[in-house]
This record gives structure tokens, sequence and C-alpha cells, in this order.
């Protein structure tokens, strides 16, 4: 069984659909970011960095639990547990080198464009433009890539397609404004397009649905969400 440490946001949402993808059974632990549950000593002990997902496989290697932190990590752990969607030898160089692009490079830069266009104060335009310019140039990476290929990596779908969805999901709140962010990267729309018909996404899509999140974004959350920009002496 694997319990699975869960907000409704990008991050978790990648290893949603590889556990609905390869079909196994696990129980959601709902993490109430907005509500601080992440910095709980019981969820610092699972991961100490206080960030989600995370998961627990009670049936681990030499039979014990095994807790596993950091979505990249997560995918890689139950794709090799299974051996499933993460590609050939062959792919393997390939494999790590996309994962870890989308992993230290569209999720953070995606990830800091939202907080600077929705949680920032206003007086942001630095800020936003050198992020959205960023997400821009990782998605004409990725573009790049796609043309002429139907995956990522190798010849099959694998968890770097379902790492770069979690993040391409919400390309319209990342370029806000934007109708249509993925317009300018046919390759990367044809290839989102595809991943997301995926019947999978539909399951990984209401994970969490029954649970009530915070969505308020008020003084709690912020405090909650960005610690580090308060003063030990102002908690």
């Amino acid at each position: 069984m694997i319990r699975f440490y869960f907000h409704p946001t990008p991050n978790p949402a990648k290893v949603a659909l590889l556990l609905e993808e390869l079909g196994l059974a696990y129980e959601v632990v709902p993490i109430d970011t907005s509500k601080g549950e992440q910095h709980t000593p019981e969820f610092r002990a699972i991961n100490p960095n206080g960030k989600v997902p995370a998961i627990v496989d009670t049936e681990g290697p030499g039979g014990g639990d095994a807790r596993v932190f950091d979505s990249s990590a997560i995918l890689l752990y139950l794709g090799e547990k299974t051996g499933r969607f993460i590609g050939t030898p062959v792919d393997r160089p390939e494999l790590l080198s996309w994962l870890f692009f989308i992993g230290t490079g569209l999720g953070p830069f995606s990830g800091q464009a939202v907080h600077f266009q929705y949680a920032a104060p206003d007086d942001n335009e630095y800020a936003v433009n050198r992020y959205r310019r960023e997400i821009e140039r990782h998605y004409q990476v990725l573009d790049d890539r796609l043309s002429g290929r139907d995956y990522i990596v190798g010849d099959d779908y694998s968890i770097v397609d379902m790492s770069a969805w979690g993040w391409l999901d919400r390309a319209p709140r990342v370029m806000k404004g934007e109708a249509d962010p993925l317009a300018a990267f046919p390759n990367l729309k044809r290839w989102f397009q595809t991943i997301d018909a995926r019947p999978a996404v539909l399951r990984a899509r209401a994970v969490g649905k029954d649970h009530a999140f915070k969505k308020e974004l008020d003084e709690q959350a912020r405090r909650a969400l960005f610690p580090s920009n308060y003063l030990k002496s102002a908690d």
C-alpha cells in the first residue's frame, strides 16, 4: 500500500497520474499546505523539507516502510519498483536528463511565475518578465525536442511525460492572460493534448476532490506557504 501525501498542485498531480497509470493501491492523505499542515512534526518526519508530494510505501525494500519525497524521486522510485514507464536501458541517460530538466527548470520557474503574478505585491514587473521569459524558453526547448516525436524520451510514454504534464496542465495559470498559452509551441501543444486525453488523467484529476482544501490566500495561508518571508520573531 502507498500512502500518498497530497495537495492539488502540479507536483503531486504528477504522482497521482503515475499511481493511476500503474493501478497501484494507494491511500490519499490530504496535506492542506495553506493551513500549514506541511510543517507539522508528523509530516516533517516524512519530508523534512516540508513539501508535497511525499509517499510512504508500506512494502518498501526489505519489506518495511519506505518514505520518498520530491516528485522526481517518487516517479523514479515507483517506476523502478514496478519496472514500468522508465524506458529501456538505452533510454536511461536521456530519461534522467529530461526528468531533472523538468524538476530543476520547468517546475521551479513555473512556480515562481505563478508566485510573482498572483501572490507577490504588484510592483514586480522585472520578476514577472524574468520568469515568464524563462517559461517561454523552457517551453521552446520542449517544443524543439518534440519535433517529429510522440514522447519526450524514447518511443514510449514515460515518467518524463507525466512530470512535464503536471506543469503544462497549469500553463494557463503560469502564462497569465494568454488565451492559448501553448499556441506558439505547436509540438508541445500536440503532445500535451495526447497525454491529457489518457483515461488515467481523468482519474488523476479526481484525486483529492472529496477534500475541502483551503483556497483563500489570506495571512494564515501566506505564512504557511511562504514562511521564509517572515522573521521568526514575528511568528
